[in-house]
């Protein structure tokens, strides 16, 4: 099943800023890498999924146009699935990357991963 292109399109540019992103097929969606960690993917069935971690997922769960992101009938817990309606302006787009961002950003270092520069990294 293919991914939401026109979704895809404005994810890369709202993260077109960032020298340290891949984009991978993964999931049945195309998947945004952040720093080598999975910070959201574009579905093939409608929305964006994006990974806000176990410990805020349930307050998540309860804003609109957000709903449990499930996988071969298994509920994963560390990500959200978002409905289109919910990420409909640029302000939102923008809002839901950001946590997906801001997660990954508090997770460790993969020590089998090459290092990174600060300067690949998107960073002075």
């Amino acid at each position: 099943m293919a991914y939401d292109e026109t979704t895809a399109e404005r994810v890369r540019k709202v993260l077109s800023s960032r020298r340290d992103v891949v984009e991978k097929k993964l999931m049945g969606g195309l998947c945004f890498m952040v720093n080598g960690k999975m910070c959201c993917s574009v579905s093939g069935r409608g929305g964006l999924l994006i990974r806000v971690g176990a410990a805020v997922r349930e307050v998540i769960l309860r804003e609109p146009h957000v709903r449990p992101m499930e996988m071969a009938g298994r509920t994963m817990s560390g990500f959200v699935r978002v409905a289109p309606e919910g990420y409909r302006t640029e302000a939102a787009l923008r809002n839901w990357i950001k946590r997906g961002v801001d997660f990954v950003a508090t997770l460790p270092e993969d020590s089998s991963m090459p290092k990174v520069s600060r300067r690949q990294r998107g960073k002075p």
